[in-house]
């Protein structure tokens, strides 16, 4: 043990410990150092040397072993495991020494027979990157229920910085402000996310001298120096899986996208001030919604890492208590806010709120308002990319598989025409639409899956595109949480169309053009043959089952 005690100091290749071994030798050599931080210091040198590459990789694997991932992604989920490993083994391989050092310090100085879970949430204290993950993967509907539940409460766990350290950058940012305004801070802080911690506060609002309620959303102190790394390691991920998992297309190309989504969410998300002019942006769309209230900025108290605004009552609209009419009725308006009202807005291009989950969904029961918060995430769709979606919106009603192949082609990245996507993606939509009882007319939700089971095979869409995709299914989750049941979402956009009829009529009006009409002219011509074809297919395979069963 001394001469592998004495390896580890020179930095040797750890390839000559076996899985246990690893750890043993490492709690030796670190039993050496009195406090946490010489420790800290010394698998940091250890990593900055000669051989940091190869113990990097080790101990990723190190790390994975600690963390199991079959602990972590449920037994229905088997097939991603051994991708999911790899990444985090990437990811925590690729960290910068004086990131990585704490962490390996961190687990060996941790209790025995601490919960996997427990160690997850030290491991992903202060990487952004992974906890951004987490939480996007908690918003994914394709994922178990229970699963997204356990990592909903990882997310509500975060909390890797200090009400002393959040106070220290208020003070520097704003301490002239500060007495100009009277502002006193509450002695806690309110909530953590990835990259912010949010505190409260009171301050005296001129010009009529009441002392007011708001809060501050800070930069957290770490982000600045990390965030850049963060955002090279996913770009770096991506192709790294790409290579290692190259025949599973199906999850590479989900996985793909949802690495996309998360460097664009943590781009917006600390961009403080692109989310102050969101804000303003949004106001006057959503802010005269009936029933709907946004936050207002506190332009004097806000900065390029801290963002004021007004404290907004009410409680997280998934706890909403009542009969369940009123629950529906909520549901439904929030439905209308946040996909109707954008939808057929009269302003291009379109924002939207890209990352409606419950915790940025306030229920004030007092005025029977809805609280939208977090606008940093707002994204926009372009005239033409809402052109094409009216499009596929209205050839997914008509069963066009021609036509919603048209406006997909015209929706994603890169023109895919000739490659084997294309050929993948109208397999899907035929399959898509064999599928869909013919009783039942489809409608937006349906359109959205269809561009959902398409993207999984391979097609890639634009950020926005994507985010809007993602957000609208989130929503969806959200209103059944609030009503209690199943939402019927195409039943709240047509009440919503039939309400402002000549607004929508306007909007389609102005998004089409002449020949986009005459296409779905011809192709509502045709339905019928369409929905004859699919009728007897339909009765073909009744009459083959018994055959077949024979």
């Amino acid at each position: 043990m001394a001469n592998r005690r004495k390896a580890l100091r020179e930095n040797g290749a750890p390839g000559m410990f076996s899985p246990g071994q690893l750890e043993h030798a490492l709690a030796a050599f670190l039993s050496r150092y009195r406090t946490s931080a010489e420790r800290i210091a010394a698998v940091r040198t250890a990593l900055e040397g000669s051989g940091g590459k190869v113990w990097r990789t080790e101990l990723g694997r190190w790390i994975t072993r600690l963390v199991p991932v079959e602990q972590l992604v449920p037994p229905a989920y088997r097939d991603w495991q051994p991708l999911v490993r790899d990444a985090i083994e990437f990811y925590v391989s690729r960290l910068s020494a004086e990131r990585l050092a704490p962490k390996v310090v961190e687990q060996i100085e941790a209790p025995p027979g601490l919960p996997a879970e427990l160690r997850l949430l030290r491991l992903i204290a202060r990487i952004p990157g992974l906890q951004k993950i987490g939480q996007v993967l908690a918003r994914n509907r394709h994922f178990d229920r229970r699963f997204r539940h356990a990592l909903s409460q990882l997310e509500d766990a975060i909390s890797d910085v200090t009400l002393e350290e959040i106070r220290a950058i208020i003070l520097r940012e704003l301490w002239p402000r500060f007495e100009q305004y009277s502002v006193r801070l509450d002695s806690k802080i309110h909530s953590e996310a990835s990259v912010s911690a949010v505190v409260g506060f009171t301050w005296i609002e001129p010009p009529h001298g009441r002392r007011e309620r708001g809060v501050f959303k800070v930069l957290k102190p770490y982000i600045p120096a990390c965030y850049a790394e963060d955002m090279r390691i996913l770009q770096e991920l991506a192709g790294f899986l790409a290579q290692r998992h190259a025949r599973d297309r199906a999850r590479l190309a989900a996985l793909a996208e949802t690495l996309t989504s998360i460097r664009a969410l943590l781009e917006h998300e600390v961009d403080f001030p692109r989310e102050q002019r969101c804000l303003a942006a949004v106001a006057p769309l959503y802010g005269r919604l009936p029933g709907i209230r946004i936050p207002r900025l506190i332009g004097p108290l806000s900065t390029a890492r801290i963002t004021a605004l007004r404290h907004e009552n009410g409680v997280k609209i998934t706890q909403v208590a009542g009969a369940p009419a009123s629950r529906a009725r909520i549901a439904g308006r929030l439905a209308e806010a946040l996909l109707a009202a954008p939808a057929f807005a009269q302003v291009v291009p379109v924002p939207f709120h890209g990352d409606p989950h419950a915790g940025n969904l306030l229920y004030d029961a007092a005025k029977d308002e809805i609280v939208i918060l977090d606008w940093a995430l707002t994204e926009r769709l372009s005239r033409e990319q809402l052109r094409q979606i009216a499009r596929l919106l209205l050839m997914t009603a008509l069963r066009d598989a021609g036509g919603i192949w048209s406006a997909i082609d015209r929706l994603c990245l890169r023109g895919p025409a000739d490659s084997g996507d294309a050929l993948a993606a109208r397999t899907v939509i035929s399959k898509f639409l064999s599928e869909l009882p013919l009783h039942r007319l489809p409608g937006a939700i349906d359109a959205l899956r269809l561009l959902d089971a398409v993207a999984r095979a391979g097609i890639r869409f634009p950020a926005p595109l994507a985010i809007f995709r993602k957000a609208a299914f989130t929503l969806d989750g959200v209103m059944e949480d609030v009503a209690g049941a199943p939402v019927q979402l195409d039943s709240v956009l047509m009440r919503y169309v039939l309400a402002h009829w000549p607004k929508a009529w306007h909007t389609l009006l102005r998004l089409l053009s002449p020949a986009d009409w005459a296409e779905l002219q011809a192709s509502a011509l045709t339905f019928g043959l369409r929905i004859a074809a699919q009728t007897g297919s339909a009765a073909t395979l009744r009459r083959a089952a018994p055959l077949s069963a024979k």
